[in-house]
């Protein structure tokens, strides 16, 4: 009983973060024709705008790795034919932190983006995300990709 509670809040708090990040604009979305015809987007701030993503980029990389090497270690220790409850819950805590660590660093990337878009580029970014969002996967495109724990 016990391993499936911690199994389902592990998967919960996942959806959780995966469905914040959903939020976030995809890949290098100011490179994109139908974006940058949409937003209007200069060369300066395109150029802004992979300065920015060139920045953050090893950071990322890093961040994501951490999270990966968490999850495996979680999946492991809840494969194990008996659970140490102290060590998964360090497993889980480090999980966690590395999953928060890695949305930080994403959002703040994000917002140094807004930063470079006006208002009306901002505000025509977000209604398209939406449409997206409320429209789902696209054909072609596949499911999207289930949260791990």
């Amino acid at each position: 009983m016990t391993r499936k509670w911690v199994v389902a809040a592990a998967m919960l708090f996942a959806a959780t973060l995966a469905n914040a990040q959903q939020q976030m604009p995809p890949g290098k979305w100011w490179r994109m024709p139908k974006v940058v015809q949409l937003l209007q987007l200069s060369a300066t701030q395109q150029s802004q705008l992979d300065g920015i993503f060139g920045k953050t980029a090893e950071d990322l990389i890093d961040l994501k790795a951490a999270v990966e090497k968490a999850s495996l270690a979680l999946r492991g220790q809840l494969d194990a034919p008996r659970i140490n409850r102290t060590e998964l819950q360090q497993t889980a805590r480090r999980l966690n932190e590395a999953r928060g660590r890695l949305f930080e660093r994403e959002v703040l990337m994000l917002a140094d983006m807004r930063a470079v878009l006006s208002d009306q580029q901002w505000t025509r970014l977000r209604a398209e995300l939406e449409q997206r969002q409320r429209q789902g996967p696209r054909q072609g495109q596949g499911q999207p990709r289930r949260p791990r724990p």
